[in-house]
């Protein structure tokens, strides 16, 4: 896969919708946030992400506009969950449910509808990004498992073809990595989609692993435009 381009690329990290506002027990958790936060603008590199402001969420969005500027973050977030992701931060608490606010401390922020929606832009944003662009989950709870399975899902049926990485903070993802290879040895998935899901121990590894991502041999070749 070709190198980064100079200009921004949207990369979405999964987070738990619910609950990805919280940081954890263990401080590493948020120091992989900031890292990562870190890399991209080390790499001239955009985030899309689910609009939260508190926890791993908010670390990320922060510390990221904080180093290249509010254009660089793209939060969605659906109407219901802005009181509760957006707690204590009155971004979002006066916008329709289709309108975008610039915050200087967050980025721009788009409220949605729903959660339906809020996937939907966010793998459109990545999916019409540059070179390089694909999907990262750091630590988070059963929204996060959930949208990193679909985007696993999509990847496999030939939807799109970006890269799906894991930033596996002090072992936290140890547990779905030998998952995929129990699934592969009781054959519920195939060898060859084996590697569509990949790992990274720190920040510059998640750059490269994206980098590198070369797509799977065992994806479906479907046919998925429009008619």
């Amino acid at each position: 896969m070709s190198p980064l381009s100079t200009s921004p690329s949207p990369l979405s990290l999964t987070f738990n919708p619910s609950c990805g506002s919280t940081p954890g027990t263990a401080p590493a958790h948020l120091a992989a946030a900031r890292s990562l936060a870190q890399a991209f603008h080390a790499h001239s590199i955009s985030l899309v992400y689910g609009g939260g402001t508190r926890g791993i969420m908010g670390e990320i969005a922060r510390t990221l506009v904080s180093l290249s500027g509010p254009s660089s973050v793209h939060g969605i977030i659906p109407a219901p969950l802005v009181k509760y992701e957006q707690s204590g931060h009155e971004i979002g608490s006066s916008l329709s449910k289709t309108s975008i606010a610039a915050d200087q401390q967050y980025g721009r922020m788009t409220v949605v509808k729903d959660m339906h929606t809020r996937k939907q832009l966010m793998a459109k944003e990545v999916i019409e990004g540059g070179p390089g662009s694909g999907f990262v989950a750091l630590s988070g709870g059963y929204g996060t498992l959930e949208e990193l399975f679909e985007v696993i899902t999509w990847n496999q049926l030939g939807i799109h073809g970006k890269g799906i990485v894991v930033f596996n903070v002090e072992g936290y993802y140890d547990g779905l990595i030998q998952w995929v290879k129990t699934a592969v040895s009781a054959g519920f998935i195939a060898p060859g989609n084996a590697g569509i899901l990949v790992e990274a121990l720190d920040a510059e590894e998640v750059i490269q692993q994206l980098r590198e991502y070369r797509m799977a041999e065992g994806r479906f070749d479907l046919e998925w435009s429009q008619n």
